[in-house]
């Protein structure tokens, strides 16, 4: 593919980018959207930690002998940056220390977080500055608060990163529920005056919070959805830093995650019993097949497959679906549910599914394969989210014609339009009351609708219709990139 002369460069910082390191969405954004940006024209250079994984998992990684100091309280900690194509012309970096990322796990162990995950990603965030004298970008964009303190260290020590200075900042949080809490003591790690403790800057409530560094200093905000914007500006969604979000308001703004339809795309899944699209639509029922198959649920005719495949966590709506699960399984349905994480939840369900043989199924673990089985062949998928920023799942499940019962919050509602069945409009089925009787009385909707076939076959090609691609959210950030620059001029 041929590319225009670069608009200008952005660096982009993550603690997670597929396929080099993932445990969630966020790995997946920051594979789609730098390409995304690429096709528009952009120079894209990606940072990220030089995890064991990512060097361990067999993908091509130059040494590029850059070898730098980074300071991390009193001492000067060695960084090493290897280099991987991502394809479109963009570059990773990785930095590399191993007493820091050299882990089994990314984060922690499933007993808690890493005691030292302060000093980790105090290091991390120095070292991409560090790496980027070489290099230095136009735009500056870090997302969630591994990598917050990189935008905190340039705005409050520009004489330390003169290079930089012409950098403007952008900062994207995916989930204000994960702030970067840290202890005062861990303050001296940062290097920063004292100054900067204070509520008006890093200090939450006697904490460190490495989230609120970047919400302060970073020039423009980002989060992944419009109305997750204007949630986490209230009590209920702000996390304890509803003011801040509200003081920020100005420069805040939701801007929707894409789905990736080169991975998530029914006429061309390679995962999947067999292709099929809005016009050819007999593969759907041979993949519904093949799902009960695969999970050793029943044959049986005109009876709705509804799948979950989520995180097992309290924010996932799992005891709404906990409370209600007797009354769901009471109406003719089948139920299955991939994943993992909190293991209440894996407990429960593999218990109670499991008095469900042949009508319910559950799978505790992270298995794309089986994730693209479930989105393509179940007839449902249930997101009863507390909170949802975004949400990709159910963009996958559009496309996939597998119509979507979801909570009307965050990315969930800017992205899922209630159907009306006297106008034949609409994508799928909301509520709004944070209870079950609000989420069956959705299912009954979808259930009643799914009974009058002409009906159904019409809300399948609707969903099949809309349009999230990554393309429509990588033109809104360049359009934020370049009023940035502007304002510059």
């Amino acid at each position: 593919m041929l590319f225009a002369q670069p608009k200008f460069h952005v660096a982009i910082a993550s603690p997670e980018i597929a396929p080099f390191a993932k445990t969630g969405g966020l790995g997946d954004v920051l594979s789609a959207l730098p390409k995304a940006l690429a096709r528009l024209g952009v120079r894209v250079s990606l940072f990220m930690p030089a995890y064991r994984s990512a060097l361990k998992a067999g993908f091509p990684l130059e040494d590029t002998g850059f070898r730098f100091n980074v300071p991390v309280s009193d001492r000067a900690e060695e960084a090493a940056v290897f280099r991987a194509d991502a394809g479109n012309g963009i570059d990773v970096y990785l930095i590399r220390a191993d007493r820091y990322f050299d882990r089994e796990n990314l984060y922690g162990t499933p007993e808690g977080d890493y005691p030292d995950n302060a000093e980790r990603f105090v290091f991390f965030c120095r070292a991409v500055l560090e790496a980027l004298r070489r290099d230095p970008p136009n735009i500056l964009h870090c997302h969630d608060w591994q990598s917050a303190l990189a935008i905190a260290f340039l705005k409050a020590q520009p004489q330390a990163y003169q290079e930089l200075s012409s950098a403007r900042t952008v900062f994207t949080f995916h989930n204000a529920g994960y702030q970067g809490l840290f202890s005062p003591l861990d303050w001296g790690l940062l290097n920063l005056a004292s100054s900067f403790f204070t509520p008006s800057y890093l200090e939450f409530y006697g904490n460190i919070n490495f989230l609120k560094g970047a919400l302060v200093f970073a020039d423009a905000l980002t989060t992944v959805s419009p109305t997750y914007a204007q949630e986490v500006q209230t009590p209920e969604e702000g996390f304890g830093l509803e003011g801040v979000f509200q003081e920020q308001a100005a420069k805040l703004s939701g801007i929707l995650n894409g789905a990736d339809y080169e991975v998530w795309n029914p006429e061309t899944d390679l995962f999947i019993a067999k292709p099929y699209g809005s016009h050819t639509m007999r593969g759907k029922a041979l993949c519904k097949a093949d799902l009960r198959r695969t999970l050793g649920l029943r044959r049986e005719a005109g009876i709705p497959l509804m799948g979950m495949v989520t995180r097992l966590a309290g924010q996932k709506g799992l005891d709404l679906l906990e409370n209600g699960l007797g009354q769901l399984m009471e109406r003719d349905v089948q139920l299955v549910i991939l994943g993992a994480g909190d293991r209440e939840y894996q407990d429960y369900f593999q218990d109670a599914l499991g008095r469900h043989p042949g009508r319910a199924a559950i799978r505790v673990a992270f298995n794309e394969t089986l994730a693209h089985k479930i989105v393509a062949g179940a007839d449902m998928l249930l997101m009863p989210s507390q909170y949802e920023p975004c949400g990709l799942t159910q963009m996958y499940s559009l496309k996939y014609g597998t119509i979507p019962i979801v909570r009307a919050t965050g990315g969930l509602k800017d992205t899922v339009q209630e159907f009306d069945p006297k106008r034949s409009t609409g994508t799928g089925f909301l509520f709004g009351p944070y209870d079950e009787h609000a989420l069956l009385e959705a299912v009954d909707r979808a259930l009643a609708l799914f009974r009058r076939r002409p009906q159904w076959s019409r809300i399948m090609k609707n969903a099949m219709l809309a349009e999230f691609s990554w393309d429509q959210s990588a033109r809104k950030h360049l359009e934020l990139y370049e009023s940035l620059l502007n304002k510059q001029r």
